[in-house]
């Protein structure tokens, strides 16, 4: 099977497959993957859980993948029992303040760099112990303040060791699909980042409603592109896996697409045993040749800059639920003083400085949004100095919009098919202007707000209670907050949430559907240099007509699970 020209294909072979498993069992999983796509890497598991993989099998094994044209690499999964042991923990990760423990991972660590010259840690390496000795350690320190140096603490302990056994092992540390709750396990990459010699980022987007966590299928794209933005050139790739996908198919290959089109330059496939003989391995071969031949007509990806501090918490995964609303959005762990535009949801809120930092930033003639959550958490750092806009205390409801966005035509009436339920902000009337609105039988209540500071503007956008209700919004008033915050991009999507858009820096962009039926997208072109779009697969161009309200748009079929790519045609 061929190889890729744009990205590598890995897979991840668990430890206790390793330890029990026939060798017979690892050539059939080779043979199985040559048939439908070009793997290059194998990562090893040497340990996991009760299993370790003894040197004898693991040299014979090694051996199999080599003479199959496989790289290989070490792998440990930070999951342990020890026989005496009495310490309850979620997926039984170490005790870092035990030395029984740490002396046991030290161990299992010196033991694959012997073996392997490039070290993964699966994304079980973190703590969230609360026996008695993490207890009288943490002392008065919060547990993420004591998780984050503690794990800082034993990174750098770990790599030493393993660069002791041997001085060319590359140490990699695979970050979870979880990053709004690092800090409360001791994921640390503000630190970690410099400690390991590379990273690796988890793109797992499992299903959102049914799972312990609240991810959006625009996790498996953002979270690439903030591991990119955290450490520039040392992420490794992106990982996914089959969870929650087998009902539906287009999840697991929706995890894929986005990666890749993220920018990584590798994809890891979890795991090796489970994956042979699986029904998801064909399609996922013939999709990895498509996005293969998309990504050599693809620049480097951009979008609308997301402010997402180290160690912050706020409203848990909102970014992507944005992101699932067509916005092109580019996440990143430092404030973008020099972009025109910036989004801030409640996480930003935790840098301490962050509205001396809103103030400058608008004064001197940007655009920042802020969302209900932010402005909430700001309420006691001065935010009102910027807005007349405060909380009530009251909630309302509604399905039916009116929109009066500044300066830009006659207000408007739109009607959605169910309602949203949000927190009721209060203005005041010409201290601040409501662009939108959504509307209950008798009154209305601020959804977008503008107001001007210096220079600038700074926008609010306000969040329902249940995130999800932001894909009830009718595409009408989809499309005006699009209008509004991609006012510095080339193009912006009219079409009803549940949808993405992708922005390349040289002139391509794409656009996915997770509609459940056939629907259209609009494609606004902003740009006044832009004459239409040409189709980067089958060559067919598109030409803009008048929208209604003279904009300038072109409208392409979609269909659920489809993505369908451009690039822009200019004028010469």
């Amino acid at each position: 099977m061929q190889h890729y020209q744009n990205f590598k294909i890995a897979s991840y072979v668990r430890g206790e497959f390793l330890a029990q498993t026939d060798l017979s069992e690892i050539q059939k999983g080779i043979d199985f993957f040559k048939q439908y796509l070009g793997l290059d890497k194998v990562y090893l598991d040497t340990h996991r859980e009760i299993y370790d993989v003894p040197k004898d099998k693991l040299q014979k094994i090694k051996k199999m993948f080599q003479e199959a044209g496989i790289q290989i690499s070490g792998a440990i999964t930070s999951t342990v029992r020890l026989s005496d042991d009495h310490k309850t923990r979620i997926f039984d990760t170490f005790c870092f303040t035990d030395p029984a423990y740490r002396n046991k991972f030290l161990e299992v660590v010196r033991y694959t760099a012997s073996e392997f010259d490039e070290i993964i840690l699966d994304d079980f390496f973190f703590t969230s112990c609360r026996c008695e000795d993490c207890i009288k350690e943490k002392g008065q320190r919060t547990w993420a303040d004591f998780r984050l140096k503690q794990m800082a603490d034993f990174s750098e302990e770990m790599v030493r060791a393993a660069k002791e056994v041997n001085p060319k092992c590359n140490f990699i540390i695979k970050y979870p699909n979880w990053y709004e709750s690092y800090q409360e396990c001791g994921y640390n990459p503000r630190v970690q980042k410099d400690i390991f010699d590379g990273i690796y980022t988890g793109t797992e987007s499992r299903h959102p409603k049914y799972s312990q966590q609240h991810l959006q299928r625009y996790l498996s794209y953002s979270m690439i592109r903030l591991m990119e933005n955290i450490a520039p050139g040392k992420n490794g790739g992106g990982w996914i896996d089959q969870g929650d996908s087998e009902a539906n198919i287009n999840i697991w290959l929706e995890q894929a697409i986005l990666t890749l089109l993220a920018g990584a330059k590798e994809l890891t496939l979890f795991s090796f045993s489970e994956l042979t003989d699986s029904q998801v391995i064909p399609p996922l071969g013939h999709q990895l040749t498509r996005i293969d031949n998309l990504l050599t007509q693809l620049g480097t990806p951009y979008g609308l800059p997301v402010y997402e501090p180290y160690d912050a918490d706020g409203e848990d995964q909102l970014m992507n639920y944005l992101g699932m609303t067509g916005l092109p959005l580019e996440p990143m762990p430092c404030f973008p003083d020099s972009a025109p535009f910036v989004l801030l949801t409640a996480s930003a809120a935790c840098d301490r400085a962050i509205v001396e930092k809103l103030k400058t930033y608008v004064a001197a003639g940007n655009t920042a949004v802020v969302t209900s959550g932010f402005l909430k958490a700001c309420e006691a750092q001065g935010i009102r100095e910027m807005t007349s806009l405060s909380f009530t205390g009251r909630k309302a409801a509604g399905r039916e919009y009116w929109a009066d966005v500044f300066q830009a035509g006659p207000p408007a009436a739109y009607e959605g098919a169910e309602p949203i339920r949000a927190d009721v902000l209060q203005y005041k009337t010409n201290a601040t202007w409501c662009d939108l609105a959504f509307v209950s039988e008798y009154s209305n209540f601020p959804l977008l707000t503008r107001d001007f500071y210096g220079k600038g503007q700074l926008l609010v956008l306000t969040i329902p209670d249940d995130f999800s209700d932001l894909y009830r919004i009718p595409g009408t008033v989809n499309k005006l907050i699009h209008q509004v915050f991609s006012a510095k991009l080339p193009v912006y999507l009219d079409m009803q949430p549940r949808c993405n858009l992708f922005l390349y820096d040289n002139d391509t962009f794409g656009v996915l559907s997770y509609h459940n039926s056939p629907s259209e997208a609009g494609i606004i072109l902003n740009d006044p240099t832009v004459t239409g779009i040409c189709d980067l697969e089958s060559g067919q161009e598109y030409y803009p007509v008048p929208g209604a309200k003279g904009e300038r748009q072109i409208r392409i079929s979609m269909c659920n699970g489809t993505y369908r790519f451009f690039r822009l045609m200019r004028t010469k």
